[in-house]
């Protein structure tokens, strides 16, 4: 999935678009865990937007 066919999928879900880049990261795992998404885009779309700094709720400590 390209980085803005997942934000035009965002907006129209969400009816805002991501305030962040972590936003985008957070929605992208949502879809992979209820199996819209192939491990295979997973995997690419998620480096992609770990290299551009984003950071999933996930992965917060506290």
């Amino acid at each position: 999935m390209l980085i803005n066919e997942l934000i035009t999928a965002y907006k129209e879900e969400k009816d805002q678009l991501p305030s962040s880049m972590n936003d985008l990261l957070d929605y992208y795992q949502r879809k992979y865990i209820t199996g819209e998404i192939d491990i295979a885009y997973y995997r690419e779309t998620y480096y992609f937007l770990f290299k551009k700094g984003a950071v999933s709720a996930f992965e917060y400590t506290y």
